[in-house]
């Protein structure tokens, strides 16, 4: 939900853009894994390191019997001879020779050494090498006769050749399983999969966020508070009977601070706290995610009293029905099971409370919601205007403002923004106001930060031809005349021509904050929206694309009109509306196909009669139009003191200063 709705003209040929930039400028920490990274490498290291001071047989050179007989035998070069497993023949060189030019290649080897052998050869058989070298040594004096040495040797090199390649494999496989584990506290190995991967906060740990950061959401803040009271003082309660509720679910739209009062809990209850995400007990392996949960709930037995907290818990608990009949073994269905059990089973829980934040309550199963599992359903709606104006004064805090930054006008101008919102338009302005070079964060950064979150970045530089300039200009002008002149449409801020984002061309509106929306508001407001077509075709008696979202929004609007809050006279006091989505399974609509023909009639007529109203507006303000569309065409960005001075005070805002 918008704070600023606006009628935008749009580009049907943009494109998503893909490039998004990063939410901040951080750079992220060290893996935590490349200790054992390095572990692994040192390991692979040293074993190298070893196979190549073991294996010295790359210095011991292969010879032939004849350039044995001729070049070393002959030369009376030779000292002994070994035989090693009566298959290979080391010879050794006399010490006095290895001064020699030849042996020159012995001394200056990696590793060379004297002591070892110089020359091998393979040998056939033992009696047919005595046989060659008793032959060759015939008229040698008995002392050059060589000595022949026989051995039986394990190859320890061989054997290290063949480990070597399957110990580098498996500690391949280790690191690999290591960081599969990412951040498993229990080692992240293969055999801890089925552990809890909740972060546990322990009693006594001052958490960064507390209760005195978290503003607006009194009546909410007080039942969390409640909760925390009962843990720490649980006399109070249990001498009158009370029994602790066993869940708190927290119910409400995205940024209303669900995780962010689970985070001041953590830090208020002073018990050990147990935070995980829904989506953490999902895994490929089939039963991983049942055996997470009872290890997490048998983990909070154990430090009890302590509190989980399941984050977006819809990942683990939609509801059971139809959709997964065609599966045999559903993964998050047995994930669900083994968390009803838990919560409300045959087993004993005391003192555990399991706190969840959901932004789709719809989606979750009745089991899980019912009282004795999730006893208490907090809401978190969109903040009021005195609760933005609060949310306001916690983010404004840290930051350098001028004089002219009121956090009660900016509350004013936020309608409908959540406290992620009003977090993130705060942080724009700081960008904003030091990328110009600002001391301070002035009402104007503000203002544009809003403006750039709504609505995209100033796209100044896309190139749009005259004659496409002129059609947004009289179509952004033709949604704030035709809204200047209806009763119930919201007050416009400001209209542009500036591309922004996706669209080309944007009317700001500043909406109401209504609890309800009456037949006679929800037309003017299908009315304001065809604003844009309805010029096009009164000034150039053409049409164009760029109210394609325009359209899309005016036909949901006149569908809900229709089929869901019976504002239709034809169609009477009926709604299709199905609040429990039940009919989001059914492949087919709730009503016949003549029903559908009714509504799909009742809701053309509907559609149809609002852009002839509209044209009616503008075809009697035509001049007031075309003034507007020329002042556009000139500054780009008309105000709403532009406005009043070129088509006079609002008549709705005149009758409100009177009463």
């Amino acid at each position: 939900m918008t704070s600023v709705s606006k009628n935008r003209m749009k580009n049907p040929h943009d494109k998503e853009d893909k490039n998004q930039l990063p939410d901040n400028g951080k750079i992220s920490p060290p893996n935590e894994s490349y200790g054992s990274s390095w572990f692994y490498i040192i390991v692979v290291a040293l074993m190298t390191v070893i196979y190549l001071t073991l294996n010295n047989t790359n210095e011991i050179r292969e010879i032939s019997w004849s350039d044995f007989e001729q070049n070393l035998l002959a030369e009376h070069d030779v000292e002994k001879i070994v035989v090693i497993n009566k298959e290979v023949a080391n010879i050794y060189i006399k010490q006095d020779r290895l001064n020699d030019e030849k042996y020159k290649w012995i001394t200056d080897g990696v590793l060379s050494t004297k002591e070892r052998a110089h020359y091998r050869m393979t040998i056939g058989s033992v009696e047919t090498f005595e046989n060659k070298l008793q032959q060759a040594q015939e008229g040698f004096s008995k002392e050059d006769k060589i000595d022949v040495q026989y051995q039986n040797q394990t190859s320890w090199v061989n054997l290290f050749s063949w480990l070597l390649p399957f110990a580098i494999i498996i500690l391949f496989w280790l690191f690999m399983i290591r960081r599969m584990g990412g951040g498993n506290p229990k080692g992240g190995t293969l055999f801890n999969f089925g552990k809890s991967t909740a972060k546990l906060t322990e009693k006594g740990t001052k958490s960064p966020v507390t209760f005195n950061d978290i503003a607006g959401l009194k009546e909410a803040k007080a039942e969390v508070m409640e909760v925390v009271d009962f843990l720490k003082n649980p006399e109070r309660y249990t001498k009158l009977g009370a029994k602790i509720p066993k869940g708190v679910m927290l119910v409400g739209p995205p940024g209303t601070g669900k995780t962010l009062m689970a985070k001041a809990m953590a830090g208020e209850a002073q018990v050990p706290f147990f935070s995980i995400s829904g989506s953490e007990f999902v895994e490929m392996f089939v039963g991983v995610g049942a055996s997470r949960v009872r290890d997490l709930f048998k983990r909070a037995k154990e430090k009890a009293p302590s509190i989980i907290f399941i984050d977006e818990i819809d990942a683990v608990g939609r509801s059971r029905g139809k959709i997964n009949a065609f599966q045999a073994n559903d993964e998050r269905e047995s994930t669900l099971n083994q968390l009803l059990t838990e919560l409300d089973g045959f087993g004993q829980n005391t003192g555990v409370i399991v706190l969840a934040a959901t932004n789709r309550p719809d989606v979750l199963d009745k089991a899980l919601l019912r009282p004795g599992r999730f006893d208490r359903h907090i809401y978190l709606e969109l903040p009021t205007k005195e609760e933005r104006e609060e949310i306001f004064g916690v983010h404004l805090r840290p930051l350098k403002l001028s004089k002219n930054v009121d956090g009660a006008q900016l509350a004013k101008l936020s309608p409908g923004f959540s406290g992620a919102d009003i977090a993130n338009i705060c942080n724009e302005a700081a960008l904003i106001a030091a990328r110009k070079n600002k001391k301070v964060v002035e009402h104007t950064d503000f203002m544009e930060a809003r403006d750039r979150v709504i609505g995209g970045v100033e796209r100044k530089s896309k190139i749009i031809s005259p004659k496409e300039k002129e059609i947004v200009a009289y179509h952004e002008a033709g949604h704030a005349v035709a809204s200047w002149y209806l009763e119930h449409v919201d007050a416009l801020v400001k209209i542009s021509i500036i591309p922004r984002g996706k669209s080309l061309g944007s009317a700001w509106y500043l909406p109401e904050e209504r609890q309800i929306v009456t037949k006679s508001q929800f037309i003017d407001q299908i009315c304001a929206s065809l604003g844009g077509r309805a010029a096009e075709e009164i000034i150039f008696d053409e049409i164009s694309t760029g109210a394609l979202d325009d359209l899309e929004k005016v036909t949901k609007q006149a569908y809900a009109m229709v089929a869901y809050y019976g504002l239709n006279d034809e169609i009477g006091p009926i709604s299709f509306y199905d609040s429990s989505g039940q009919n989001d399974r059914i492949l087919g609509k709730p009503y016949s196909e003549d029903m559908a023909k009714l509504i799909d009639q009742n809701v053309q007529n509907l559609v149809t009669a609002a852009y002839e109203r509209t044209k009616k507006v503008l075809l009697k303000h035509r001049d007031e139009l075309k003034k507007l569309a020329q002042l556009l065409l000139k500054e780009e960005v008309v105000e709403k003191e532009s406005l009043e001075r070129l088509l006079g005070k609002r008549e709705i805002e005149l009758l409100v200063k009177k009463e």
